[in-house]
């Protein structure tokens, strides 16, 4: 597994011991996001049509008392395959974060894929900004892991 920078994107993968199937069950059960996403302390609210295009997760970020509520918008959903999320965090800019799944000798081989798209993170260099990202995203998709992982097991 390697992770680092490609294409614009800071990137990160795991092979996880959990189907793809059980994986995608984590990832698109909006009431659990801020279990495995670093940085995510709560969620508010789950639109009734997530995980499907234009539908969004209410979250709040930060830690008690310096909390922002904010967003994360579906982009594109493709069940078992491929979650893009726009993910909001005002005032430092909003973001693009892409999960893709595949099928690995039973198990999940997942890729995340994020970059700054809007705001003042947007201007920050990606040799600056990339190993705080890759580090973030390398607990998240442990926290990730250990949910799927412990629903499978």
């Amino acid at each position: 597994m390697r992770d680092g920078y490609r294409d614009g994107m800071s990137e990160n993968e795991r092979l996880i011991n959990a189907s793809v199937d059980e994986v995608f069950a984590v990832l698109t059960d909006g009431w659990s996001y801020a279990g495995w996403v670093v940085g995510a302390s709560r969620v508010r609210d789950v639109e009734e049509g997530w995980p499907n295009p234009g539908f969004s997760i209410h979250h709040s970020v930060g830690t008690w008392p310096l909390l922002i509520n904010d967003t994360t918008t579906v982009e594109e959903y493709v069940p078992n395959s491929l979650l893009r999320l726009r993910v909001r965090a005002w005032p430092t800019g909003e973001g693009q974060v892409e999960f893709e799944a595949t099928e690995k000798d039973g198990r999940c081989h997942l890729v995340i894929r994020e970059h700054a798209v809007k705001g003042p993170a947007a201007l920050i260099p990606a040799a600056v900004v990339d190993p705080v990202l890759s580090a973030r995203n390398t607990e998240t998709l442990r926290r990730l892991a250990l949910i799927a992982e412990g629903r499978h097991g």
